[in-house]
């Protein structure tokens, strides 16, 4: 958000994307439950397999979560760098 430190920024929600079954499902949630997600989208893992179409369906799904928040704020998010991190153990469930 326009020259905001990064220490000041909180994280109100996240794009949680999980593989269950043959789907890939994406989530908005709170930043450390998976509790009242919201499901956002999904698409079969076969149309994912190229990285470029796996890219275009989570810059879809981040757009909905921006969308979210801004609809509920008013601020548009601003996204950090994909760090490709990993669900916290608790959440994941393989392939459900």
């Amino acid at each position: 958000m326009g020259g905001t430190d990064v220490s000041e920024r909180t994280q109100i929600g996240r794009l949680a994307m999980r593989v269950e079954g043959e789907w890939w499902n994406a989530y908005y949630a709170l930043p450390d439950t998976m509790n009242d997600a919201i499901l956002l989208g999904s698409i079969r893992m076969a149309f994912v397999q190229d990285s470029r179409q796996k890219e275009i369906f989570m810059a879809m799904m981040r757009d909905a979560v921006s969308a979210i928040i801004k609809s509920e704020t008013g601020i548009a998010p601003s996204w950090p760098e994909p760090e490709g991190r990993r669900a916290p153990e608790h959440e994941r469930a393989g392939r459900a």
